[in-house]
């Protein structure tokens, strides 16, 4: 099978345990289920609607901030933000509101109207979702005609460790709504196609790169 992200021929594995086959892309390292693996949003949902995120409770409080930790020394004077693929809680946005940057908070279940692809923004940042994705190529692409030039886009998703037997024995891929695996060398090559600078990644969840043109 062809790789979804560099065009690259893959190599199959089976996982015993669950009975999925994966595709392993040696060019670009993405991992990726087979296609009967794919999710309806209904299904996503259903999935999605377990989690009891609060928008109240410190922790999940921490978990943003930790993103933004990450991010926002990078990426300088910011005064308009998208988060893409929210879920339900608008909170990511809410606190880059408080902090006087205007964010549009987007997510094709619980908050579809947001007419997002009509506007340009100087931060797009996406948290847990890129592992859902059926064609993550189209969506970076989309997310980067988003970006002013010079724009950031900040990405969480937890990277796969490299691993086959590694692989096999992480938690990350055993969620159904999960169907694709990255690493920093992904998303490297998703910045080289689309006109970006690979800024910085934190070795394990987080990656930041920005639009060129300025």
């Amino acid at each position: 099978m062809t790789c979804h992200i560099c065009g690259s021929s893959t190599e199959s594995f089976k996982d015993e345990k669950n009975g999925i086959r994966y595709y392993c892309c040696d060019g670009c390292e993405v991992i990726f289920k087979s296609t009967e693996c794919y999710r309806s949003i209904t299904e996503q949902k259903a999935r999605y609607d377990l989690h009891n995120n609060d928008e109240n409770d410190e922790g999940y409080r921490a978990y943003f901030q930790r993103f933004l930790d990450f991010l926002l020394p990078h990426v300088g004077n910011v005064q308009t933000a998208l988060d893409f693929g929210c879920g339900r809680s608008t909170l990511l946005a809410n606190i880059l509101n408080s902090m006087n940057i205007v964010t549009d908070a987007y997510d094709p279940i619980y908050h579809p109207d947001t007419a997002y692809n009509s506007k340009k923004y100087d931060l797009i940042v996406s948290t847990e979702v890129f592992e859902h994705l059926h064609d993550p190529k189209i969506v970076f692409d989309s997310l980067v005609e988003c970006l002013h030039p010079g724009g950031h886009l900040a990405i969480q998703t937890q990277f796969h460790p490299r691993n086959l037997e590694l692989f096999k024995n992480w938690y990350y891929h055993k969620d159904p709504t999960h169907i694709v695996f990255f690493t920093p060398k992904t998303f490297k090559r998703l910045a080289a196609m689309y006109g970006c600078t690979y800024v910085a990644d934190n070795g394990r969840n987080m990656v930041l790169l920005k639009k060129s043109g300025e």
